[in-house]
């Protein structure tokens, strides 16, 4: 059938619709005749990944009952499969299954698109997704390098599509208030900030020489990324780990506790980055990077976030797993996704409010009820009725940070100057050699 073309045409056949339940009530289910009323909010939804993020989002996904999920993707088989039986324990729907996101995009009866692939994914999907007319909730880091940050958000605002990070922590409701009371002044001027994140991760299993397994579509894995020699532990969670599809710890982690940090400073660009990162533990495993990492980020007006990354050591320096701490002239606010505590300047706790929900910390995939709200907030602007909690502008230049700190430890833990307006680094052989990636033929990003 034809779709309307004008709005006085889809309002005659809404009328003609509504018509037909009238007459014929028993031949409708209430399942059916709830597709039907809610035709205007309906949204059809692809998920791209089926792992570790996949439940997390799926469970808020499932508590909008106006969400039809048409498909699940995944370039592993076997998690594509788990995630068709997920959704239909969620919500009672039969998605379809589709290793490959390009055709996904091709029906115009998804509108919008959860991309939780690997990093080197999060751009590339996105703005193919977008292409073709899909909203998009994408994953942190929301690109791979800084040109893909600088990428999403003109490509959000050449297409006109809500795009959103999954920086979470900006739809918890404890989080937005300690934010909205510190920029009233609660604690003072403020004037730092140390973000942080502490892990035991153990050591990398080495790597074995093996075939392709028949469940992996490994061509699909490297998508964008140059063409390399399969490695069997890159299906699991060790890509991360590795340049070509990851972006360490701090992309992986930072990203959340450094959006933190910035939104209660009010800052974006900073001036300057200098890292003190190495590889600390297991030094003889395949892990290619960093694994500790001292990073400062020096902002105008005197300020600074500092980002304290322990990969490989899980001793809670800050009192919790993960965090962020605040300083200002008059008091110190210590956030994180359990609620946060308000001291002043004594260090006398003030107010302390817990988080209603559970969100996890420093456990592999997260999701929880922080995700939950984040998703609804998404899928509610999508329908224009409501606000973004956080656009892609806000994600993106969080993300620039974590791009800055892996940038300076891979010129030696180089101090790195920064254009506050344009985000670029002013030193143009470290533009030419980091602000982009080589793409495997075919796969290059668009120009705008």
């Amino acid at each position: 059938m034809s779709k309307p073309s004008t709005r006085r045409e889809f309002m005659s056949t809404a009328a003609k619709g509504a018509a037909a339940i009238s007459l014929a009530p028993l031949s409708i289910s209430a399942k059916s005749y709830k597709r039907i009323i809610g035709a205007n909010d309906r949204l059809g939804v692809a998920m791209l990944g089926c792992y570790r993020r996949f439940p997390g989002l799926l469970a808020g996904v499932a508590l909008d009952k106006l969400v039809d999920v048409h498909y699940v993707c995944d370039v592993d088989a076997r998690r594509m499969a788990a995630a068709v039986d997920s959704v239909k324990k969620a919500n009672g729907q039969s998605a379809a299954q589709e290793k490959d996101m390009r055709k996904i995009f091709e029906d115009k009866a998804v509108d919008v698109v959860f991309n939780a692939t690997p990093d080197h994914w999060h751009a590339p999907g996105s703005w193919l997704a977008m292409d073709a007319g899909k909203h998009v909730y994408v994953e942190k880091p929301c690109s791979h390098n800084p040109r893909e940050s600088e990428l999403l958000m003109s490509l959000q605002k050449y297409y006109n599509k809500v795009v959103q990070m999954g920086n979470q922590q900006r739809s918890a409701p404890e989080s937005v208030e300690i934010i909205k009371a510190i920029h009233a002044g609660a604690i003072g001027e403020v004037y730092t900030a140390v973000a942080f994140y502490s892990s035991s991760r153990g050591r990398v299993p080495a790597v074995q020489s093996s075939n392709v397994p028949d469940y992996l579509d490994w061509d699909l894995f490297q998508g964008p990324a140059p063409r390399a020699q399969f490695k069997d532990i890159l299906g699991d969670y060790m890509w991360h780990w590795f340049w070509d599809y990851g972006t360490g710890e701090t992309g992986n982690n930072a990203t959340h506790e450094l959006d933190i940090a910035r939104w209660a400073l009010q800052v974006e660009y900073p001036d300057a980055v200098y890292v003190n990162a190495g590889k600390q533990h297991y030094k003889d495993d395949p892990w290619t990077m960093y694994d500790t990492m001292d990073a400062t980020f020096e902002f105008a007006g005197k300020r600074s976030i500092k980002w304290d990354g322990k990969s490989r050591s899980g001793y809670s320096t800050y009192g919790s797993g993960r965090g962020t701490i605040i300083y200002g002239s008059e008091g110190t606010a210590h956030v994180n996704r359990g609620g946060y505590r308000h001291f002043d300047r004594a260090g006398k706790l003030v107010k302390e409010r817990k988080a209603g929900g559970q969100e996890a910390g420093n456990a592999l995939g997260g999701g929880g009820d922080m995700t939950s709200v984040h998703v609804l907030n998404f899928l509610d602007a999508v329908r224009g009725k409501a606000k973004q909690n956080s656009t892609i502008q806000e994600g993106a230049i969080s993300t620039q940070l974590c791009h800055y700190a892996n940038i300076s430890y891979r010129m030696g833990n180089a101090r790195l100057e920064i254009d506050a307006k344009t985000g670029h680094f002013k030193n143009k052989k470290v533009m030419k050699k980091y602000w982009g990636r080589d793409y495997e033929k075919g796969w290059a990003p668009p120009k705008v």
